[in-house]
């Protein structure tokens, strides 16, 4: 009697399919602050973000991280004085209504383009409270946006009171950071914390001015959310720029994670470098430059906001943005975490994190300084090529993982080599 045979689907299931999964692309739309000119876009505020869609279907970017700022009119830190000045795509001087969702929504029907979250990077725990009340009530405007636009997340910062230390701001954190996670728990929402720490953020000598810069801060973070029952929507919007510059490798950030428990904590991704110069390191150390920056006068603050941005030195002198492909490739530089690996960034990313690669946003931002250009014309080939770089180099990373953990071990086969180790030193 002839014996039935399996399908050929059948046989490559039992067999270990090849079945890569590509991560979701986005770009945060701070990469073209003045997409829209300011006089158009202040009349009309929901323009500007049709004309990013518009603009992200031109560079072949799938969705975009939507950026809110406090207006210009409003902020409490001049532009002047910014490295990487914030974009307010999303315009909510006035909160956003189910009118203008639905003209968004319109919006990206006709360009194809989706939205991977909302972003909004502010001290939240700035320590005068008059201007900390107005963050807030911002940061509950895009909560309110984000809803009804239908996603899920919001990304921006923790911050810190510069005013009082760590162990305080832990206090601080659990007293006026928790309600806003509650607010976000109330809509359905998750917010993810990128761990910049923001060394040039105030021009005092603090270097850590986000305290959710590293897995142990995440943590006892963490830890004080689940005390109070919002655990689940406190999130790692992780950034591997700011790992290189505090001399971290991803790695091992993500090993320490999976060893501690907490792999479930990073939700999100954005796609920045970081590229160290050896004679800042030389120099001044990981530290960043401490004396003679220009943006004191003795131990008193200079008032020119110009003068002020003379506080990123901390970071400036020994580092510069690289945004994904930009940089030469160098081995070298790659194994001693002085510049970004992308590839074992994004294999050690399915290795070790609890992701599911398919349904997680991989968001390029752009800082490169150099490449900060305000010309629609000139930096679409920029953006439109880093997007292509950073699309293939996630599927190269998902295939090799699908070759290496599904594939060859459904066969017995064994995969060569060792790759990059956690914890080498």
């Amino acid at each position: 009697m002839a014996m039935a045979q399996a399908s050929p689907q059948a046989a490559g299931a039992a067999l270990g399919a090849f079945t890569p999964r590509p991560m979701k692309l986005s770009i945060l739309t701070a990469a073209l602050q003045e997409l829209t000119p300011r006089a158009r876009r202040d009349a009309d505020p929901d323009l500007a973000i049709e004309e990013w869609l518009e603009f992200a279907r031109e560079i072949g970017a799938p969705n975009i991280e939507l950026s809110a700022a406090l207006h210009p009119s409003e902020s409490d830190v001049p532009a002047a004085a910014l490295l990487d000045p914030v974009a307010n795509t999303l315009d909510l001087r006035a909160p956003f209504s189910a009118a203008r969702a639905a003209r968004v929504r319109r919006a990206m029907e006709t360009s194809r383009v989706g939205l991977s979250d909302l972003a909004y990077f502010d001290n939240m725990l700035a320590a005068d409270e008059s201007a900390r009340r107005r963050k807030h009530a911002l940061m509950l405007r895009v909560f309110d946006a984000a809803v009804l636009l239908g996603t899920d997340a919001v990304t921006g910062f923790v911050g810190r009171n510069p005013q009082i230390g760590m162990d305080a701001n832990l206090g601080m954190f659990e007293e006026v950071f928790v309600p806003l996670l509650r607010e976000a728990r109330a809509r359905g929402l998750t917010f993810r914390v990128e761990q910049c720490p923001m060394p040039g953020w105030n021009a005092t000598d603090s270097w850590h001015n986000n305290i959710a810069y590293a897995p142990g801060p995440w943590i006892a973070l963490h830890r004080i959310c689940e005390r109070h029952g919002v655990g689940d929507q406190f999130r790692i919007h992780y950034d591997p720029s700011h790992a290189i510059l505090m001399g971290q490798d991803s790695r091992s950030v993500f090993q320490y994670l999976r060893d501690t428990g907490y792999d479930f904590l990073i939700g999100g991704f954005h796609v920045k470098g970081q590229v160290i110069d050896a004679r800042g390191i030389s120099a001044w150390g990981y530290g960043g430059q401490t004396i003679e920056r220009g943006d004191r006068d003795g131990d008193r603050l200079r008032t020119d906001p110009a003068a002020q941005q003379n506080a990123w030195k901390k970071q400036t002198v020994f580092s510069e943005h690289e945004l994904p492909g930009t940089a030469r490739h160098d081995p070298l530089a790659y194994l001693q975490n002085r510049s970004v690996d992308w590839l074992d960034h994004q294999l050690a990313a399915r290795e070790l994190l609890r992701i599911e690669p398919q349904r997680t946003f991989l968001v390029v931002e752009h800082e490169y300084p150099k490449a900060r250009i305000q010309d629609r014309s000139r930096l679409a080939p920029i953006l439109s090529a880093s997007l292509a770089f950073t699309r293939a180099i996630d599927e190269a990373a998902a295939a090799m993982y699908a070759l290496q953990h599904e594939v060859l071990p459904a066969q017995g086969i064994a995969v060569q080599g060792f790759g990059r180790e956690s914890y080498r030193s």
